[in-house]
């Protein structure tokens, strides 16, 4: 697939939950924003991005003038599907004056609806420099959204959605790792719920995590997080252990993206993302806003 791209004067980025042949497969692998980002900065005219579809809008609306392709057009998220732009203008009404911090996995109609976006790494950044007379609504993820709660200590108008896979992540199957491995320590992400959060040892993007890994003394680490990460972690830290808490954390639908489903895509250069204009440089006005603080 890698002499496909250098003939297309392609790049191919995953996500961290990609299966493990894709993340090999790929130029760079991060989470969204770190890959739209990169994406934006090369100097490939087509974008072959392996992950699910907000994350390749969102290429897009930071690199209008390249071909961004969805390795599978299928690929959606639930959480981004949970609110709609309707939503959030119902939303808006009835919250007048309020700012509108989306977290980054939205549609773009939504992000066009949007002050700023945040991601998991700066959300609670993003919130504690918004003027405390400020209403602030947080969409969608409530989890996310009671994490930065805590941190800031500011009252976030939220959305009742989550992401399905980190909800199986449970306080029960945290326990029972730290029981099976009582030296492990415990690493989840912000989506996680509240209890979740509450047993962790440090609360991290998956950017984040990775960076814990790799600075942390510790030999074990048990991952509250889709597993797809559990690759790169144990590729980048081969002296180290990594354990899931639950075989049911898995992203059916970072999964559908296969390497026959990638190389087909690339070869054919179909599913191309593109956005109206006027959606485009509305979402990118958010967009921007929270990479001022990254």
């Amino acid at each position: 697939m890698r002499t496909l791209a250098r003939e297309k004067n392609a790049l191919i980025i995953a996500h961290n939950y990609q299966r493990p042949e894709i993340q090999d497969a790929a130029d760079f692998t991060g989470d969204s924003l770190e890959l739209s980002r990169t994406a934006a900065k090369t100097g490939a005219g087509i974008i072959l991005f392996c992950g699910v579809h907000f994350m390749a809008e969102t290429a897009h609306i930071l690199s209008p003038q390249k071909k961004v392709l969805l390795a599978e057009l299928k690929a959606g998220c639930p959480m981004a599907d949970m609110i709609t732009a309707d939503d959030l203008r119902a939303l808006k009404a009835d919250h007048p004056g309020a700012l509108v911090v989306a977290y980054v996995n939205t549609s773009a109609a939504v992000k066009a609806e949007t002050d700023i976006c945040c991601t998991s790494a700066n959300a609670a950044t993003v919130v504690s420099n918004i003027p405390e007379d400020r209403k602030i609504i947080f969409v969608p993820d409530r989890n996310l959204a009671l994490y930065v709660e805590k941190k800031t200590g500011r009252e976030l108008i939220k959305w009742d959605g989550y992401c399905p896979t980190h909800e199986y992540i449970t306080a029960e199957v945290i326990q029972k790792a730290k029981a099976e491995h009582p030296q492990a320590l415990v690493i989840a992400h912000p989506e996680c719920l509240p209890e979740v959060q509450d047993m962790a040892d440090a609360l991290e993007s998956t950017s984040g995590m990775i960076r814990f890994a790799q600075e942390s003394g510790a030999k074990e680490f048990i991952i509250a997080t889709e597993m797809g990460l559990n690759h790169r972690l144990k590729q980048e830290n081969p002296g180290k252990e990594f354990i899931s808490p639950t075989s049911k954390a898995i992203c059916p639908n970072m999964k559908m993206t296969t390497l026959q489903k990638a190389y087909d895509t690339l070869d054919q250069e179909r599913y191309e993302i593109r956005l109206d204009e006027e959606t485009r440089v509305r979402a990118l006005a958010a967009v921007e806003a929270m990479v001022s603080y990254t």
